[in-house]
Parts: structure tokens; sequence; C-alpha cells
């Protein structure tokens, strides 16, 4: 859409659709004056909202609307800023912010004459802050707040372009200090890599250095630190390569017990593999009667995948280690350094290709001899493995700036729900990471909820999202459905009713929809079976609903029958309602 000759509505509805919530990303400002609100007061004006976008990654402030709404209100008092001047005010209020990116961009409603400014915030250079009133700002969500020690970290610690620690040669280091079973793997993994090149037969001949050259591991026939990464005899490796403890770390914290692992990482992530406890699992895919029997992890597509991504990106100048950290039903691989060159979501569908890597030359190697994939497709292959195998995905929650975590789902969370969310092959990659986010309790942002509701696939409000009734029938979560829609306390019978229209339901189903919605008034689980049971049976006198199954725990509550006579009360027995206790306290 064009925003010339659009009118205050129009201008609003744009705004709201590039700038849909307030986060680490934008800012909504309903400044009618600029007089005092571009350098005044600290942590309040404009100077100090731009150190704090700029130390995160950029973004934009949008000055002249509503806060919430975005509703157009216009500055109307321009002091003596114009659009050219302001930008060089700022800079010379924000030291280390890049001049190159900083602009302000100016809109008009076309009805109204309201004025509007989007200030578009570069992101600070490499290992460069920006302050603000001589201090550095960033964004907490939605908040503003001076720069916190670990984000601070994490900027003085970002990999420069060119920089390649895995590339660096490392003196003294000779063939004999390669593991021969290690670099005899790596020939055979190239070889399989490349055997449909004219010359492939010529692979299984090549003297070592020769190799090495091809894979990338040396430079001139000097020895690489990612060749000791790869091939190195362990005591060696972490001799030459030290104070950089190049190790990998499985622990299990429940049992008490860790085991760690070195170069050469060709052979030994392998064996980290078969640590991690893998047993077979039951599931039950929808239109199939018999379980499927299937390993709690995919060891190749996801174990593996994960591991060697892990290692890919490390920052090794940080001097840390990788870890896997087993727990019931879960695998968590960390590396130190953020995720890098752009969002893990980016490269679910398969569609983004890597632009770089942290090290460089040890991505290549670790391509050519088949341990990861360059092309954009790790991440999207991972996805694919759990869907297809009905169980959570894959995600990257606790990551920071300054460690990234990745997590591995190896029991299902919700049965029938993952169960039906997994079986919808029709559905849209971002459909189903946004599903299993919000099966997981994250939050999605606003246009995301808008495409799952437009879907039908959720319903509520935010940040109370719960599934669809549509959903919950396929998924047997009829009572979580109607729990989260939170009906008034006197309202049980309604709440009983909206259950039962979803289909006939046994006792205990309609105790998990009732007992808890009781407790604040009935404490005693006794006293709250008791009124539940008076309530089916005056809902039952009246008319309302009927057994259809036996007595007591047989017993099957439906909606009575369209049309049908409520039973008399017997004379002189009006129907009595149950009376709920005053609310303790």
């Amino acid at each position: 859409m064009s925003t010339a000759d659009s009118t205050a509505r129009e201008l609003q509805t744009w705004l709201r659709a590039r700038f849909s919530k307030e986060d680490e990303r934008y800012e909504w400002k309903e400044w009618r004056s600029l007089k005092s609100n571009i350098s005044g007061r600290k942590g309040d004006d404009l100077v100090s909202y731009v150190s704090a976008l700029a130390n995160m990654d950029g973004g934009c402030i949008v000055i002249g609307v509503q806060d919430k709404t975005l509703a157009v209100t216009g500055i109307q008092d321009f002091a003596d800023y114009t659009v050219e001047n302001v930008v060089h005010r700022v800079l010379g209020k924000t030291p280390g912010l890049p001049s190159m990116g900083l602009r302000v961009e100016e809109l008009r409603a076309s009805d109204t004459g309201a004025v509007v400014w989007l200030v578009h915030v570069p992101r600070h250079g490499p290992r460069e802050l920006v302050l603000a009133h001589d201090q550095a700002w960033q964004r907490d969500g939605d908040s503003l707040t001076i720069l916190r020690e670990d984000r601070r970290r994490a900027i003085l610690l970002e990999h420069l372009a060119g920089e390649d620690w895995s590339a660096a040669v490392v003196p003294g280091a000779t063939l004999d200090d390669l593991e021969p079973a290690a670099v005899a793997k790596a020939r055979d993994k190239y070889f399989e890599k490349h055997q449909r090149d004219p010359r492939a037969s010529e692979i299984p001949q090549w003297p070592v250095p020769k190799l090495l050259d091809k894979i990338g591991l040396t430079v001139h026939g000097q020895i690489t630190r990612a060749c000791l990464l790869l091939l190195g005899l362990p005591e060696r490796a972490m001799a030459l390569l030290s104070p950089h403890p190049v190790e990998i770390t499985w622990k299990v914290a429940a049992e008490r017990v860790a085991e760690l692992f070195h170069p050469p990482f060709l052979l030994t992530t392998t064996q980290v593999a078969q640590y991690i406890r893998n047993p077979n699992i039951k599931l039950f895919p929808a239109h199939e009667l018999l379980a499927v029997t299937l390993p709690r992890y995919d060891t190749h597509t996801v174990l593996l995948e994960g591991l060697h991504n892990c290692l890919a990106h490390q920052d090794y100048a940080q001097c840390g280690r990788v870890v896997v950290e087993e727990s019931a039903g879960m695998v968590r691989m960390i590396n130190l350094g953020g995720f890098f060159d752009g969002q893990p979501d980016d490269y679910a569908s398969g569609q983004r290709t890597p632009e770089r890597y942290r090290n460089e030359r040890l991505a290549k190697a670790m391509v050519e001899v088949g341990m990861i994939d360059k092309q954009g497709f790790g991440i999207h292959d991972m996805v694919q493995a759990q869907r297809r195998r009905f169980l959570p995905l894959p995600d990257y929650e606790g990551s920071t700036p300054l460690r990234t975590v990745f997590n591995v789902h190896g029991q299902e969370i919700d049965a029938n729900y993952t169960r039906w969310l997994m079986d919808r092959t029709d559905l849209p990659i971002e459909h189903v990471l946004w599903l299993d986010r919000l099966q997981k309790g994250r939050k999605l942002d606003t246009a995301q909820i808008a495409e799952l509701r437009e879907a039908g696939l959720v319903e509520g409000r935010s940040p109370k999202l719960h599934i669809s009734a549509r959903v919950a029938v396929a998924t047997g979560q009829e009572v979580e459905y109607l729990n989260q829609r939170r009906p008034d306390v006197d309202d049980y019978k309604s709440a009983l009713c909206k259950l039962l229209a979803l289909g006939p339901q046994p006792r205990a189903k309609v105790d998990a929809l009732l007992l808890p919605k009781l407790q604040l008034w009935i404490p005693e689980l006794a006293q709250r079976k008791e009124y539940v049971k008076a309530l089916l049976k005056e809902m039952s006198k009246e008319g309302r609903i009927q057994n259809i199954g036996g007595k007591t725990k047989a017993a099957r509550w439906a909606l009575a029958s369209v049309g049908a006579e409520p039973p008399p009360a017997p004379p002189g027995q009006p129907i009595r309602r149950p009376e709920l206790p005053k609310k303790p306290g």
C-alpha cells in the first residue's frame, strides 16, 4: 500500500500492519511537541530510544500516534526540527550510532493534515555500544532500561566480518597429531559426497596432505584449528588448542552422571549420540488402529544434525564447552554464541540459505565430510522429522545473545492434540510452528494469532488463547477447552450444557469441568462432588439433560432430546436448586 493521499484511518491501518506491537524493534510515541522530546529527559526522549533500539537489532520509532491503537494524532509543534536536521542532531547526541541507516520518514494524512514521523534506527556497529546521556540503553520487551551486562557482553563479543577462529593455523601441528581412523573416515565421506565427479576414482589414492587441502582443513599444508577439531588425536588436539577447552559434555543432572568427549569430533559425536538414552516409544497416530513403535529420538536427522550445528557455530573464543543435557523426555544442546545469521524460524521452511558462518572454514569442512548441510535445510529437516514422528517440534527456547540452546522433545506434551497437529499434513509449516508454540504455552504475535484465528484453529483473546471448539472435539480436549473459557461462577449449568453439546460425557469429565471451578466456593472435595451430583439431578428433572448410560460410574450424560417434556416433580416436592455456599473468607 502507498501512503500517498492516505486518510488518517488508512494510515492507522497501514501502521498497525507494519508495527503491530511495541517490542525490541518498535516504539510508539504520541508526542504532539518535539521541543523537549528529541533530547530532553534521559530515559524518556528520542535519543534514549534510539540508543535502546540500536543496541538491539535496530528498529523504528513511530511519532505522532496514539499508544496501543496507533490512531494518527499528529505532531503539532515541531519547534525548529525538520526531517533533514533532526538526523544530524540525533547523531550528535548518540555516540557510536552508525550514520548510515538513520533516517526520518514523514507521513501526512490527506484528510486531517496530521503528520507522523517514522524514525528508522540502524543496528549498532560490530562490538560498538550506542550511548545517549553518557549511558547505553536497551529494550526489554516493550520497556526501556539501562543496558544489562549480558547484553553488553554479547555486543562486545560479536563476530567481526572476516574473522574465523577455526581458520587459524596451529603452530607446531603436524600430520602426526591426527587420528588415522578419523582421516580414513574423512576420506570415505569426501568420496561419498564427490563420487559423481569425473576424477572421483582418484580420491582413495590421494596423499593425506592433498585430501586435507581439498576438504579445507589445511592451508598450504599447514594444520588449522578446524583440522584438529575434526581429526585431531585427543591429547594432542587439547594441548595444541589450549586454553580453548575443545570438549563436549554429556550429562544427566538427575542421576549425577556425566561424560566428556574430545576430538576427533568426526568420530566422537556419534559416541555422544549413543550415550543419549533412546528407548522405543509407542504412538497412536490418527486414522490408524495399531500403535507405531519408534525410537524416542531420531539419531541422525535430529540429534547428530543438532550436535554438529553446535560444533559449527560454537564461539570457541569464549573458551567454553558444548553441553548436551539429558532429562526426562528432552535433550538440550548448548553452544556459546547467539544464533548466527537470522532467527531459527527463518530456516524452518527451508527457503532461507545461510549467508555466513561464525566458523566458516570449520563449517565448509563439515559439509565436505557430510556432518552438516550448508544450504539452509538442516533446521527444516529437523522440524519435518519431528513432525513426521508426531512429536513436538524442536525449538530454541532459552537462547540468549551469548548462547544458543537447542531443545529436542522426545515425548508428547499432549498426546491427543499432538497427534491431531502432526496428522494435518495440509497445514502450512508456519501454522505448525505457531500451534506447536501455543501448545507449549508460549506467546504468539498479533499477526500470527490473526492468521490462526482466520483458519479457525484458535479461540479466545490474547494472552488467554485456547484451542478452538472444532479442534477440541477432534482431540478429546473438551474439558480443557471449556475450562479456558472461564464461565461465570453462577453459570455452571450453562457450562455443563456447553460441554454436553460437544457430545455425551461420563461423570469423570463432568467433574473435571466443574470441580475446579467450585474450589473457590467449596474447598472440600467431597462437598463439591455432592454439589455436582445435586446439580445433575436438578438438570435431569428440568429435562435439560439425561443419563443415557448406567448408574454411578457407568453414567453417561447427554443433552435431553429436543422437544422432550421434563418429568413432573412428585407432589409436594418442588425442584430444589443446589445451594452454593458463600465464598470462604
